[in-house]
């Protein structure tokens, strides 16, 4: 180990590589979301909680929401369609839900990679739900980071029975790190098999990293709709949209123009 390395591990801090400017911009652009010809509605709370959709809910026999923390508006929305409720969160005690409890099934552990008394992956939770292996579903997933490898656990059998898919992902500002972005790129990659991303939103909680000519925000929430619900698809040129709203009372956060095939490009 040369002097500098030891100096900087002294320091807690280490060297990365970082990923080239042109592979990400091929990432993003891989990202850009599309207009399948459905209506868009939003589901959950004004501010955050609240995400957008498409119109194509019916049939979805339940909804899987890892990471619930203290806000189930979204939840009581997908009940009022006809969804069964699935909610996993270690940090919470008992779901804030108007609900009765055989309206609802709340396991109080983390999704992630193993199954354990704090842990449960997606494929075993959805094992253990006694839902038919048929049924069509609906993620939403907002789990703080966790949200990559847990994706990466996940079967591609039982991703291709959620519909509709919503994630939250985080540290985007970290896809400029080369083991980041591996790891980022795999899980966007599976998501993107059977999937289209339909809406990008970002989260104004965090700001926008601008480097290199590439604006990323460190939050965005993206919703994916399932390949076979499509009949049609041109590329979304403008936004927000008029359903979306910001996250918190920090100061707006534009989704950057390199996101999404605007028609004012090049960027």
């Amino acid at each position: 180990m040369d002097v500098f390395k030891e100096l900087l591990l002294k320091k807690q801090k280490v060297l990365v590589t970082a990923v080239d400017v042109e592979q990400l911009k091929a990432l993003i652009e891989k990202l850009w979301s599309y207009d399948v010809g459905m209506e868009m509605i939003r589901l959950g709370a004004e501010k955050d909680g609240g995400y957008l959709v498409p119109d194509d809910l019916e049939g979805i026999e339940a909804c899987f929401s890892p990471g619930i923390d203290k806000t189930t508006v979204f939840e009581m929305d997908c009940s009022k369609r006809g969804m069964k409720l699935f909610m996993a969160d270690r940090s919470v005690e008992i779901p804030n839900l108007n609900l009765p409890p055989e309206k609802y099934a709340f396991l109080k552990k983390n999704i992630g990679v193993t199954n354990s008394a704090d842990f449960i992956t997606m494929d075993e939770w959805f094992n253990v739900s006694q839902l038919d292996p048929g049924a069509d579903l609906l993620l939403q997933m907002d789990i703080e980071g966790c949200e990559y490898l847990s994706l990466i656990a996940t079967s591609e059998d039982l991703l291709k029975r959620f519909r509709i898919i919503i994630v939250e992902f985080h540290d985007l500002h970290n896809l400029w790190e080369k083991n980041f972005f591996n790891q980022a790129e795999a899980v966007f990659n599976k998501l993107l098999q059977h999937h289209t991303c339909v809406h990008l939103h970002p989260n104004n909680y965090a700001k926008v990293l601008s480097l290199n000519g590439v604006e990323i925000p460190n939050l965005i929430e993206f919703t994916f709709i399932r390949n076979d619900r499509i009949n049609e698809k041109t590329f979304q040129t403008h936004f927000p949209h008029k359903l979306d709203c910001d996250n918190t009372f920090n100061k707006n956060v534009v989704l950057p123009r390199i996101w999404y095939n605007s028609i004012l490009n090049p960027y």
